[in-house]
C-alpha cells in the first residue's frame, strides 16, 4: 500500500491523463470484470507447454533474437528490459538489466506469462494487439495498480502479409523513461520485419527502393516482391508509406501498374546497368532510385526469369552466390530407389515425404554404416533444392583446429597459413541446397554456439571479416551417438539438439532388415562388373545367400558393399558369387554372429572343432522349441529371417506343407 501511495505521487500527473486509446483500453478492461486493486494473472506456462509454443513461433524468435540482442546494448544500465510475445500477448523470451528482470519477475513479466488485455488489463503489450499500432503505457496508465511501477513501449510485429504475429516490448521503471526508447522499438520492429519479409520471399522478384538513393540497404528503403510474371507478392511497411497505398490496396497492383514497365524490360534495365543502381518511376509520379534481384526458383521455369540463377544490382557482398551442384558421373539415389521392402524403410521414408520442401530439419540416427548419407542425399534430390548443392560435411573426419574455418570459410590474412584469398566455407558452398552434417555429435563444444545462430539468423560470418553473409540452406543431420546423453553429460549443446530435430528418424541396422536380398541385388548393379558382351549379371550362390543371412554385419552397408566388390572381382565366368569369393574376415564375422546368438538355458557350449554349420542348426533348433514351433517368434529372437530358419531346418518345412494340407 505504502508503495503504491509512493507511485501515485510520483505519477501523479500522469494519473488523470488518458488519451483516447488508453481511454478505451481501460474501458475494454472493465468489460473484461478486472478491477485496479486486483491481483493480475499469473498463470504461467509450464516449462513443455512453453516449448511447443517456442516451437511453433520458431521463425519469429529466430529473427528477433539477435535483433533484441542489439537493442539490448542500446539500453544497457537503463532500469529495463526487452520483451517478445506472440500474437495473442504470450511472453516467448526476454532479456535485460539482471536487477530489474529479478523485479519484473514479480508481476509475471516473464517467458510464458500472457499479457493481453483480458489477464492483465490495460497494458502496452496487450492494449498494442487490440489497437495493433505502437503504445506507450507509462505508469499510472495501466489498468492494474500492480504494474504502475512499469513504463511500457510496445510495437507490433507484422508477418509480409500484414498478419499479427507478435509484440515487441521495451519495459523500464517508470521513473527512468526516455523518450527515445519508442523510437528504438519501432526501428528494431523494422528490421525484423524485413528480415521475415526477406526470408519469406528468398526466390522471387524484388526491388528495394527509396527516393533518395543513400538510404538503400538501409531500414528506410522500401522491399517489394513479385513472381516471375510481374504479379504482386507484398511490401514494407516503408514501400507502403513511399507508394502512398495500404497493403491490402497494393495487392490489386502488379509490377507493370506500380513501375509502369513488365518483367522484360526490368531484365533488360536490370542487364543495362551493369550491376548499378537503376531509376524507375513509381505510379504516384514519384522518381526513386532501386536496386532489384532476381532468384529464379525450380517452380517457375515457365515464367520469363533471365537464364542465370541470380540476376542483381545488390552488392555481391550483401548476399551469398549458391555454389554450383557437383557433377556426378551417376545418376545419385532418390527416395523409392531405396525403399526395398522393408517395414521399417518404407516407414522412415513415408516420414521423410511429409515434410520435404518444407523448413524443418531432419535428424538421421543409426548405427555407423546403415546409409544416412544416402538417405541425406535421396530427400535432397527429391526435394525442391534438387538443382542446387548437396554438401556433405563429416564432423567426425576434419581436425578440430580446421573444423571451423572449413564450415563457416576465412577472409584472406584471417590466420596463419590461410590462403591468398580466404576460402569459402562449407555453409556457403551449400547456399540454395542442403548441408549436411554427419555425425553432427563429434562437433566441438564452443562451435555448436556458432552453428547454432546461423540456423537461427540464417547468416554466415566468415573468420577475419566483418560483414556477415545470408545463406539459404536446409539442414539435414546425421549422428550414430545418443545425443540426449550427450546433453546430460554437457557435450552436446541442448538448445542446438531441439533446433535440429524437427524429424528425427532411425534406420535400422542391415542384421534387423528383412530386404537383405532385395539389397544386395540392387548393390550388384551399381558394382563395376565384365563389360564384354554377353557376360551374365552378378549373382550370389543360395548357400551364400544363407551365409549372408546368418552374418550380424557390424560394419552394416559399408561391410556388404565393400565385400561384394571384392567377391566380384573374384568371380568366374559365370558371374556368380560362391564362398570361394568370399574374404576369410567374412567368415571371422560369421562365427561371432553365431556366437553371440542366444543358446537355450541350460544347454552345453558347443566343443572346439564343433563345425559352424552344426552350431547354427543347433541354436535354430533350440528357439524354434524354445518358442514352442513358432517359427516367426524364433526367428526374430535369433535375428534371421524365417526362410533362413527353414533353409537350416527342412524337417520344419515339411511340417508346416503337411499342416497346410491338413
Amino acid at each position: 500500500m505504502r508503495e503504491a501511495q509512493t507511485i501515485g505521487s510520483l505519477t501523479g500527473r500522469e494519473s488523470g491523463w488518458l488519451t483516447p486509446s488508453i481511454q478505451k483500453a481501460h474501458e475494454r478492461s472493465e468489460t473484461f470484470g478486472l478491477s485496479a486493486s486486483m491481483c493480475p494473472d499469473y498463470d504461467v506456462l509450464t516449462h513443455g507447454e512453453l516449448r511447443m509454443k517456442l516451437e511453433q513461433n520458431r521463425v519469429l524468435c529466430a529473427h528477433a533474437t539477435p535483433v533484441m540482442e542489439t537493442l539490448r546494448e542500446q539500453i544497457a544500465n537503463t532500469q529495463s528490459m526487452i520483451v517478445l510475445t506472440d500474437a495473442e500477448g504470450l511472453i516467448l523470451h526476454s532479456i535485460g538489466d539482471d536487477d530489474f528482470l529479478r523485479r519484473a519477475e514479480k508481476v509475471a513479466l516473464k517467458a510464458g506469462a500472457n499479457w493481453a488485455e483480458e489477464r492483465q488489463g490495460t497494458n502496452a503489450i496487450g492494449t498494442a494487439i487490440a489497437e495493433r499500432t505502437a503504445t506507450v503505457v507509462h505508469g499510472d496508465q495501466h489498468y492494474l495498480a500492480a504494474n504502475r511501477f512499469l513504463t511500457c513501449s510496445s510495437v507490433p510485429i507484422l508477418d509480409p502479409y500484414g498478419d499479427l504475429v507478435g509484440v515487441l516490448d521495451v519495459t523500464g521503471d517508470h521513473r527512468s523513461y526516455h523518450q527515445h526508447t519508442m523510437a528504438l522499438a519501432k526501428m528494431s520492429v523494422q528490421m525484423i520485419e524485413n528480415h521475415l519479409f526477406t526470408n519469406t520471399f528468398r526466390n522471387t522478384l524484388q526491388i528495394a527502393f527509396h527516393g533518395r538513393p543513400e538510404f538503400l540497404g538501409t531500414l528506410m528503403e522500401g522491399i517489394m516482391a513479385f513472381t516471375c510474371d510481374g504479379r504482386f507478392l507484398s511490401a514494407n511497411r516503408s514501400a507502403q508509406f513511399q507508394v502512398g497505398l495500404p497493403l491490402a490496396a497494393m495487392r490489386a497492383h502488379t509490377l507493370s501498374s506500380l513501375f509502369g514497365l513488365t518483367t522484360p524490360h526490368l531484365i533488360e534495365r536490370l542487364r543495362a546497368s551493369q550491376g548499378h543502381h537503376i531509376t524507375l518511376d513509381l505510379n504516384n509520379g514519384t522518381v526513386v532510385c532501386a536496386s532489384v534481384e532476381f532468384r529464379r526458383t525450380t517452380l517457375a521455369s515457365e515464367g520469363s526469369w533471365p537464364s542465370d540463377a541470380v540476376v542483381s544490382t545488390r552488392p555481391a557482398a550483401a548476399r551469398a552466390q549458391p555454389a554450383k551442384a557437383p557433377v556426378s558421373a551417376t545418376a545419385p539415389s532418390r527416395l523409392d530407389c531405396l525403399n526395398t521392402g522393408d517395414p521399417q524403410i518404407s516407414a522412415v521414408i513415408a516420414k521423410v515425404r511429409k515434410v520435404i520442401g518444407k523448413d524443418i530439419p531432419i535428424l538421421i540416427t543409426g548405427e555407423t554404416g546403415t546409409g544416412k548419407e544416402l538417405l541425406a542425399q535421396a530427400i535432397h534430390n527429391d526435394s525442391p533444392r534438387r538443382a542446387g548443392p548437396f554438401i556433405a560435411v563429416n564432423c567426425a573426419s576434419i581436425p578440430e583446429n580446421l573444423i571451423e574455418s572449413e564450415l563457416f570459410g576465412y577472409e584472406e590474412g584471417a590466420f596463419t597459413g590461410a590462403r591468398r584469398k580466404g576460402a569459402v566455407g562449407k555453409l556457403l558452398q551449400a547456399n540454395g541446397g542442403t548441408l549436411f552434417l554427419d555425425e553432427i555429435g563429434d562437433m566441438p563444444y564452443p562451435l555448436q554456439v556458432r552453428l547454432l545462430r546461423v540456423l537461427q539468423e540464417r547468416v554466415v560470418d566468415p573468420l577475419g571479416s566483418s560483414k556477415s553473409v545470408p545463406v539459404d540452406i536446409a539442414v539435414i543431420c546425421a549422428t550414430h551417438r545418443n545425443l540426449r546423453e550427450m546433453i546430460v553429460q554437457n557435450r552436446f549443446r541442448e538448445d542446438l539438439y531441439y533446433r535440429l530435430n524437427g524429424l528425427v528418424v532411425k534406420l535400422p541396422p542391415l542384421r534387423d532388415r528383412t530386404d537383405l536380398a532385395a539389397v544386395i541385388e540392387r548393390m550388384l548393379q551399381l558394382v563395376p562388373c565384365d563389360e564384354t558382351e554377353g557376360a551374365p549379371p552378378l549373382s550370389v550362390a543360395d548357400d551364400v545367400m544363407t551365409l549372408f543371412e546368418q552374418c550380424a554385419w557390424p560394419g552394416n552397408f559399408r561391410q556388404l558393399c565393400n565385400l561384394l566388390r571384392t567377391a566380384a572381382a573374384m568371380i568366374d565366368d559365370d558371374g556368380e558369387i560362391r564362398r570361394e569369393h568370399l574374404p576369410e574376415d567374412f567368415f571371422d564375422d560369421l562365427r561371432s554372429s553365431a556366437a553371440r546368438a542366444p543358446a537355450p538355458a541350460g544347454s552345453p557350449l558347443p566343443l572346439q572343432g564343433t563345425r559352424l554349420q552344426d552350431v547354427q542348426a543347433s541354436a535354430i533348433a533350440a528357439a524354434v522349441a524354445r518358442h514352442n514351433g513358432n517359427v516367426s517368434a524364433a526367428a526374430r529372437a535369433l535375428g534371421i529371417s524365417r526362410n533362413t530358419v527353414y533353409r537350416k531346418m527342412p524337417s520344419l518345412c515339411a511340417g508346416a506343407e503337411s499342416r497346410g494340407n491338413d
